[in-house]
């Protein structure tokens, strides 16, 4: 798998508990909030669906089922 994408997953679950302990803040009565929890929590799916992992393993795809034809 690629180092790249492996390395990207760590730092968006990185991103992601910055985010969560706290990165808003609030101005008078105005709240701003540095960073997307929610665009932050797409790019890990897109990354974990294209195969990447934190441990930085390869995964390989096990064929569950096959299907036999007998014949005579």
């Amino acid at each position: 798998m690629n180092t790249l994408q492996n390395e990207r997953l760590k730092q968006y679950y990185e991103a992601e508990k910055a985010v969560l302990s706290g990165q808003s803040y609030t101005i008078g009565n105005r709240t701003l909030t540095r960073a997307n929890l929610a665009t932050i929590r797409n790019a890990i799916d897109d990354l974990i669906a294209g195969g990447a992992n934190i441990d930085g393993t390869t995964q390989t795809k096990v064929r569950r089922s096959a299907r036999v034809v007998f014949r005579d």
